[in-house]
């Protein structure tokens, strides 16, 4: 039995042997070296990531911020300060933070300037996700990583990096906490800021536990007082980054926690027969749960022992108010006016823009008859001398003996006097109006002369 638990153990220690893969350690810290620097090439890159995650968050792009997250090259200085941290490397430390320092201060600055620029300036879903970090940001954080780190030691890379930077999401809460700053919405920037300060915390984290598992050499640069002091640091400000986050975690744990609560309550409870629940809502401030039902009258005792028992469902501070009757039949007769003040509204709209529609039809009708008796005035001077005067307008011929209206093309003609038309000189002015003036029905009358 002993020799079968050695056999297992010893399988065991092989599957999950860190070091069975390691390229050689100088490789690897050479590798974050160079991850680490941030100058040239790589603060340019970090300044066009910034600005793609940052329209990102502005438009809501989910792709277009994955991205920004897959180009950014900031998890090279947090790496590298987990290192120096876990192999004593002082002057490796202070080069990681110092970069670190900069990519921060540019990356903001850049966000900053960009959302001061932007017109559109209104808070995106995307964006007021990373205002409010939990426990859960920490442990992807850390394990984020710690998958980091050993992919790096293996020299196996690949995917790894890439799905690293989306999963901890080092980007995006820089460009709220820019974001913040240019609005001057400091409640944004501070919880955005926290989110990256956490993200970077627990990636060197587990950049620190990661190669003291894979038991890299220790530089000497410290000495074994310096060395506890400085882990003693490390662990104070990873406890202090994750108390603020508990609390987070917990509020949110507690606000699910009631809200499932008070659905089961109302579910269970308030199910009364012949009735049906239209809206529920808290009074925090009060300690009261409002629920407005219609239906049947609910008796006061029917109401009074569900009260009781709020305690079973821990709302025990809470009471009862149950809005039915007259009360919630006076609400439903009120939505309904609403909504038939509504309708009675948009009827209005279409009648009038219908009669709008009509007039503007029938004063384009009136301009048409003066703009083409205006061209038929020089012809008709030549053609008929006799004409004085000469009217074309629209005119509604009404009878009497019905309500039947017929539209007609009206055009009246003055004469000079002493002067008057033949009954084929009239018959082909007639003919003449009808063809150039297209109407359908025409009615040619003559007038006296004028004086």
């Amino acid at each position: 039995m002993q020799r079968l638990k050695d056999y297992l153990l010893q399988e065991l220690k092989h599957y999950f042997d860190l070091r069975a893969n390691k390229v050689p350690e100088e490789q690897t810290i050479a590798n974050i070296r160079a991850d680490a620097a941030f100058r040239g090439a790589n603060l340019w890159v970090l300044v066009f990531a910034i600005f793609v995650a940052s329209l990102g968050l502005n438009v809501n792009s989910t792709a277009v911020i994955i991205g920004a997250m897959l180009i950014s090259p900031l998890m090279g200085p947090i790496v590298g300060m987990g290192l120096a941290v876990g192999i004593n490397d002082l002057t490796l430390l202070r080069s990681s933070a110092k970069n670190f320092a900069v990519a921060t201060a540019v990356s903001v600055l850049t966000a900053t300037i960009y959302f001061l620029l932007s017109p559109y300036k209104e808070a995106q879903s995307e964006l007021l996700a990373r205002t409010a970090p939990t426990l859960y940001d920490v442990m992807i954080a850390f394990f984020g990583g710690a998958a980091g780190i050993v992919a790096i030691a293996s020299g196996g890379k690949g995917n790894v990096i890439p799905g690293v930077a989306i999963a901890t999401a080092l980007m995006p809460p820089l460009c709220t906490a820019g974001y913040g700053v240019a609005t001057g919405q400091w409640l944004f920037f501070l919880g955005a800021f926290y989110l990256f300060f956490i993200n970077t915390v627990f990636i060197s984290l587990a950049t620190y536990l990661g190669v003291r598992l894979m038991k890299f050499k220790e530089h000497k640069e410290l000495t074994p007082e310096q060395t506890l002091r400085a882990r003693r640091i490390l662990l104070t400000v990873v406890f202090l980054t994750m108390v603020p986050a508990g609390i987070m975690t917990f509020s949110l744990i507690r606000q699910s926690f009631f809200s499932q609560n008070v659905e089961r309550f109302v579910n269970e409870e308030l199910s009364w027969a012949g009735t049906q629940i239209i809206s529920q809502h808290i009074d925090r401030d009060q300690k009261l749960l409002r629920v407005a039902v219609i239906g049947q009258k609910v008796d006061e005792t029917q109401i009074a022992l569900a009260e009781q028992r709020l305690q079973e469902y821990r709302l025990a501070d809470y009471h009862l108010s149950v809005i039915q009757g007259t009360q919630s039949d006076s609400l439903l007769h009120l939505v309904g006016q609403l909504e038939s003040s509504k309708t009675d509204y948009k009827q209005t709209v279409l009648q009038q823009s219908q009669q709008i529609h009509e007039l503007e039809v029938a004063l384009d009708t009136y301009e048409h008859c003066e703009q083409l008796a205006a061209q038929l005035r020089p012809e008709l001077r030549v053609l008929y001398p006799q004409v004085q005067t000469f009217t074309l307008t629209r005119a509604m011929e009404m009878r009497t003996d019905t309500t039947q209206t017929i539209p007609m093309t009206l055009a009246v003609v003055g004469m000079v006097p002493h002067q008057r038309l033949s009954a084929e000189q009239t018959k082909q002015l007639a003919d003449w109006l009808r063809a150039r003036t297209l109407a359908d029905s025409l009615q040619l009358v003559f007038r006296e002369p004028l004086k």
